[in-house]
């Protein structure tokens, strides 16, 4: 297996469409226009074992002060192979002169082990605040 990553949307709909199921995001899927349009607007990274879609991440960015991570998936048969760290490594990278780099995951010990396994601290022990917003 060689892992291959890629700048920009992936082209087979299907497959993005399939990964995000296949990881539980089905919210995501029940509006597939929605989350294409999402994907489009944002920097996107992604994996390819060969043709096949293994992995993706996508960020919200201004350039200059803010990065937004949004989505980092893997397809559960590729975790814990690095992929998910890489992905997350080369979009920081990308941005080397933004100071805010931001995400919002779940309160699960997995995703919150594996992040701040990646360098991040939760808010509250960086001096700052989150607030949600729910309408």
């Amino acid at each position: 297996m060689m892992i291959v990553f890629q700048e920009g949307v992936p082209h087979d709909e299907a497959q993005i469409l399939a990964l995000y199921q296949e990881v539980g995001w089905t919210l995501y899927t029940r509006k597939p226009e929605k989350l294409l349009a999402g994907l489009r607007r944002s920097d996107v990274l992604a994996a390819y074992d060969q043709e096949r879609l293994v992995g993706l991440i996508r960020a919200v960015t201004d350039g200059e002060t803010i990065l937004y991570i949004q989505d980092l998936l893997v397809l559960p048969n590729y975790q814990r192979q690095n992929i998910g760290r890489t992905l997350l490594e080369k979009m920081i990278a990308a941005f080397p002169d933004v100071r805010q780099k931001i995400l919002l995951t779940d309160d699960q010990i997995q995703s919150m082990s594996f992040y701040e396994a990646c360098g991040f601290k939760q808010v509250g022990k960086t001096g700052g605040v989150a607030y949600g917003f729910s309408s």
